[in-house]
């Protein structure tokens, strides 16, 4: 990495110096096929599963929870908007840890943490206790997102970096699947109690193997922590319109999915399915569409640009959002496959260009979208379960379709201020 990239301090900044030609000679960062690449993709990846096994432990099991607390679908949502909230508030501080103490140190600590809390999360008494634990562990793992675009930023060549971070979000695809296809079929046996302490388990799995695996950094040079240089790099990165709208693009995206998957269980099990638990879990399998699709976001950009990339996302999530509104279960879940393979393209696109437009503070950058990511989270999940109680499942939708149409005509900005651009240069 250049020393420019952590963004943390003037003097750093200075210093950038690293030639960024992709031959081999004057760049000694990771490549696909090259020394320490599938290593580092493949400790990413299961710091990817961790994640998103973790936070969303509780999502497929909202109707046990609510059955086992007596609270409606709105109370028992907070368990999950709790977690997402909590990673929100706290990814931009553990980025600022992650300029000063590194990248790997900073996502192990995360892991460790957030692997802990899992375990103590089956013990809880009371939902207002699983709700405070929920938002720790979200807190812990927000060491994990923007730390690890951050170091894939500086340790793998530009030209390889969508399809590196393409990586690391389908991880977050299947740590979303299997958390919860785990959860539902433990659960229909033992309970909610037993199904999150499972995963708990394998997170802890996880994060061995990801301390154990990743690549020490090559390309990493300290920063500082002093609050007025990392406020000046937020405040930079803000005043950059490309970098707001990806974080506007990425909240939206991600308000449709929370909404989504936080009130399927509860559609799924009621009239004119009643399916049980474990089918309900079954059903986020349909999350393997998306780790194909996060993976194959850089192909998808090169055939049609950026914005050509999020227009077709965007236009994927609201055709499945229209047919999850049929009473039919396979309509139900083709559209759940087209939400998911519509986020999660539109999320690896986005995330990457964060990156890619960032040249200094990638860390705070990286932070800033996720921190925006998972407002998107919490607004999706307590919004779209109080649309559900007020409306039913049209109501979710509905708040979904806005979220797209938001995602279209911010693009559609992008497009028309980039074209101004080019004919003021021309000029």
């Amino acid at each position: 990495m250049s020393p420019a990239s952590t963004g943390a301090s003037t003097t750093v900044g200075a210093a950038a110096t690293v030639p960024v030609s992709d031959t081999p000679a004057a760049d000694s960062r990771m490549t696909p096929g090259g020394p320490g690449y599938r290593r580092m993709s493949l400790a990413l990846f299961l710091a990817g599963v961790a994640t998103f096994a973790l936070l969303y432990s509780t999502q497929a099991l909202l109707p046990l929870i609510s059955g086992e607390y007596g609270v409606a679908a709105s109370e028992a949502s907070w368990t999950v908007a709790a977690a997402t909230g909590g990673l929100a508030l706290f990814v931009l501080p553990m980025s600022a840890l992650s300029e000063r103490f590194g990248r790997r140190t900073v996502m192990t600590g995360s892991l460790a943490v957030a692997v802990t809390v899992g375990l103590l999360v089956p013990f809880a008494p009371s939902l207002g206790v699983l709700v405070v634990l929920r938002a720790v562990q979200g807190a812990a793992l927000a060491g994990l997102p923007a730390s690890a675009q951050a170091y894939l930023a500086e340790e793998v060549r530009p030209k390889a970096l969508v399809t590196a971070i393409g990586l690391f979000v389908a991880g977050n695809s299947v740590g979303g699947m299997s958390g919860r296809v785990i959860t539902g079929w433990v659960a229909q046996e033992w309970g909610w109690r037993a199904a999150v302490g499972v995963i708990g388990v394998i997170a802890v799995g996880c994060a061995v193997a990801f301390r154990l695996l990743l690549p020490a950094p090559r390309h990493f040079t300290a920063g500082s922590l002093r609050p007025r240089i990392l406020l000046g790099t937020v405040r930079d990165h803000l005043a950059n319109p490309l970098l707001r709208r990806l974080y506007a693009i990425g909240a939206l995206f991600m308000t449709v999915f929370g909404g989504v998957y936080t009130v399927i269980g509860y559609r799924l099990t009621g009239a004119p399915f009643g399916l049980p638990q474990g089918i309900i879990g079954s059903i986020f399998l349909v999350y393997l569409v998306g780790t194909v699709s996060a993976s194959t976001a850089g192909q998808l950009v090169g055939r049609l640009g950026r914005r050509g990339a999020l227009y077709l996302a965007g236009g994927t999530t609201a055709a499945g959002l229209l047919l999850s509104l049929a009473p039919v279960l396979p309509l139900v879940l083709l559209g759940l496959v087209l939400i998911t393979a519509g986020f999660f393209a539109g999320h690896a696109v986005a995330s990457s260009a964060v990156s890619k437009t960032a040249t200094q503070g990638r860390a705070q950058a990286s932070a800033l979208y996720q921190s925006m990511y998972y407002i998107g989270s919490s607004v999706g999940s307590t919004v779209g379960a109080t649309a559900f109680h007020a409306a039913g499942w049209s109501g979710t939708v509905e708040v979904g379709l806005l979220a797209v149409v938001g995602v279209v005509t911010i693009t559609v900005l992008g497009s028309v201020a980039a074209r101004r651009t080019v004919v003021a240069h021309a000029h």
